[in-house]
């Protein structure tokens, strides 16, 4: 399926074009290195276009979180990760799959959300807060199925599935950080990979596979 990346962007209306060249852009070069100018070329249209749909650069940013919001929810919501039956398969489906979109472009692979929450936390919190709702609805999703798999197991203990599945995030971003430092997407994969076996462990399913 195709990954919620680097497209050519959407002949549609002036707005939806700025979004995606901002999806695009700010992935590649961060916010602050992302000029009005930047997006309006990526984009095809005039800055007076750009200033009619947005009061600032800071609401860009604001509606450009939003909008990889609800275009990543719908991506991530038709995955084939959800079709097991056993939840823990699910969820280990899930790392598997964050794994097989993780491409050789940095770019492409991050997260739109992590990448501004990083840079403007402290100089836009309105950013931040979009880029925060957007992390947290995405774990938010998991964790309906470890919670499941909890039960099935019978784990309990200080932990929950709503932390559980806000620490998957925290993998996942952070690997994200460790392969553009390395200038490696393979590093990304192995935070994965660790990531599986972790999961594997605390569910008991690592003694399962060693016993089959």
């Amino acid at each position: 399926m195709p990954r919620p990346t680097k497209n050519e962007p959407e002949r549609g209306d002036a707005r939806t074009r700025l979004l995606e060249a901002a999806r695009d852009t700010i992935r590649a070069k961060g916010f602050a290195a992302t000029s009005v100018d930047d997006l309006c070329r990526a984009a095809a249209v005039t800055k007076g276009a750009f200033f009619h749909h947005f009061g600032s650069k800071d609401a860009l940013g604001v509606a450009a979180a939003e909008h990889w919001s609800e275009t990543t929810s719908a991506f991530f919501a038709g995955a084939p990760y959800h079709a097991p039956d056993d939840p823990l398969d699910r969820v280990l489906a899930y790392i598997a799959f964050r794994k097989s979109i993780i491409t050789d472009d940095p770019a492409e692979f991050s997260c739109l959300a992590g990448t501004m929450a990083q840079e403007v936390h402290a100089s836009s919190p309105a950013i931040r807060d979009a880029c925060g709702r957007s992390l947290f609805r995405h774990a938010a999703t998991l964790e309906a199925d470890i919670e499941e798999a909890m039960r099935d197991r019978g784990l309990s203990g200080e932990w929950t599935a709503a932390s559980l599945a806000r620490h998957t995030q925290t993998v996942i971003q952070g690997a994200f950080v460790i392969a553009k430092a390395g200038n490696d997407p393979a590093l990304a994969r192995e935070s994965l990979d660790h990531l599986d076996r972790y999961m594997r462990l605390l569910f008991g399913r690592a003694a399962e596979d060693r016993a089959q």
